[in-house]
């Protein structure tokens, strides 16, 4: 898909449909996470999945947001391995993380699956349903899945303050 078409179209889905994503796919969403650039190239960024009904049930009880979608990317960073900014203690790691879940939605939407970045979560209750993340500074979990009949953007979607507003020229 040409990229202007691409982050124009892609939405947050909130109504997954029953449909499997295929392992195929989630490979190459997840590629496009691994292959994000980091700060020196620490590669802080952790990936989480969550797509076994087991896992699915314990990772919707670690947020408000009930979509059911068939995948959970649990994303986050190991603060022990990210880079630090010498001046004002700046921590890459989330920076790493956010670019490497923006990537995985882009990618995603190209290949037809729908998508919706998460930040209503408690960190602690992932820690506790799945050690396997304690150590991990979780920033986000990406729900991941196809649209389900009559799904849409929000009402919001294509609301935008003018450009201007946002961008100066200096």
């Amino acid at each position: 898909m040409e990229f202007a078409k691409l982050s124009r179209e892609r939405y947050s889905l909130r109504k997954f449909s029953d449909a499997p994503l295929e392992r195929e796919k989630l490979d190459l969403i997840l590629e496009a996470g691994h292959n994000a650039p980091t700060a020196k190239n620490y590669q802080p960024q952790r990936i989480f999945v969550a797509n076994t009904p087991e896992a699915l049930a314990k990772a919707d009880k670690c947020t408000e947001c009930h979509f059911h979608p068939p995948v959970i990317l649990m994303i986050g960073y190991d603060a022990s391995i990210s880079a630090k900014h010498t001046i004002g203690h700046f921590d890459f790691g989330m920076m790493d993380a956010t670019i490497a879940i923006t990537q995985m939605m882009l990618q995603a939407t190209d290949l037809g699956v729908g998508n919706i970045c998460i930040g209503l979560f408690d960190p602690e209750k992932i820690a506790e349903e799945f050690p396997e993340t304690r150590g991990t500074t979780m920033i986000s979990m990406l729900f991941l899945g196809y649209p389900d009949e009559g799904a849409k953007p929000a009402y919001l979607h294509d609301d935008r303050i003018p450009i201007g507003d946002m961008v100066k020229y200096l």
